[in-house]
């Protein structure tokens, strides 16, 4: 249905910038599902965890094992997810802003 693929596409920009939001300090991945869920965004394993490795590999996240109780990998923000975090985070204010004006209007 043509109206789910475009809810799908809307909502997976909005993961990535959910995701960075969370990532200040280090988070395991359940952890971060959690707090997603908590919060109203609630993501399914199979998306988060290949997120994850890719935000890892383009150098956005870093991550840690850690083996006290039981073993989790964590992450948290690089520099550089720092500095994107930022950015896409105030290019979300600009653009929420603008749909709020643009949707005024609604029926």
């Amino acid at each position: 249905m043509v109206g789910d693929r475009l809810e799908l596409e809307l909502r997976r920009g909005v993961v990535v910038l959910a995701v960075l939001s969370q990532l200040g300090e280090f988070r395991y991945g359940y952890e971060l599902r959690q707090s997603l869920s908590d919060n109203g965004l609630p993501i399914e394993e199979g998306t988060l965890y290949p997120l994850l490795r890719r935000l890892e590999s383009q150098g956005v996240l870093v991550s840690e094992w850690r083996t006290e109780g039981q073993p989790r990998r964590y992450y948290r923000l690089s520099a550089a997810g720092e500095e994107l975090y930022v950015r896409l985070r105030d290019s979300w204010y600009g653009m929420n802003e603008a749909m709020g004006q643009l949707l005024k209007g609604d029926r």
